[in-house]
């Protein structure tokens, strides 16, 4: 049951992003599906770059060339001006009256692409989880596992460093 809501909600964080919706309210709430929510919220990252040189495409940094070139091929290293750039998948999400049937706000970024939960329970062990990540997300480069282990709600790549086994929660990219 616990599964469910969380799979329903997360499929409400989807249809919202790809609607281009800036927020999303979930009904009902559970403590996973805060944690759940918690990793969404912390994983990404901050880059900085020069505006002048970087191409972007759906908020993926494609190159980021940071010297002048000109067509005979010699370079000059330009000043660079940085900007901060949030790669984050969740801006920010706040519980209401956890204690009773409760709902979540959450601040979309429109970055998620998809993200699941599965409704059945799949083991996995500690070594197991480099090659149920590859199997799972499009690529190596972005996107996430969510594990439950003894030492809490995990992500994979965090779950791989305490070398620690349990259930996929869902995922997300």
């Amino acid at each position: 049951m616990g599964r469910r809501i969380l799979n329903d909600a997360l499929r409400t964080i989807v249809n919202a992003e790809r609607r281009g919706k800036a927020s999303v309210e979930l009904k009902p709430i559970s403590t996973v599906m805060s944690s759940f929510l918690r990793i969404m919220k912390e994983k990404g990252l901050t880059l900085l770059f020069d505006p002048k040189f970087v191409c972007l495409s759906k908020n993926i940094i494609l190159s980021v060339h940071w010297c002048e070139g000109s067509i005979s091929g010699e370079a000059k290293i330009d000043t660079l001006f940085l900007i901060a750039f949030d790669v984050r998948y969740i801006k920010n999400f706040q519980v209401h009256d956890p204690h009773r049937v409760g709902r979540i706000t959450v601040d979309l970024q429109g970055r998620v692409n998809d993200c699941k939960a599965l409704t059945y329970r799949q083991d996995v062990k500690a070594k197991e989880i480099e090659e149920y990540t590859e199997r799972t997300l499009p690529t190596r480069q972005w996107g996430y596992v969510v594990v439950t282990t003894p030492d809490g709600i995990l992500d994979h790549e965090e779950a791989i460093k305490r070398n620690a086994g349990g259930q996929v929660l869902g995922f997300f990219y």
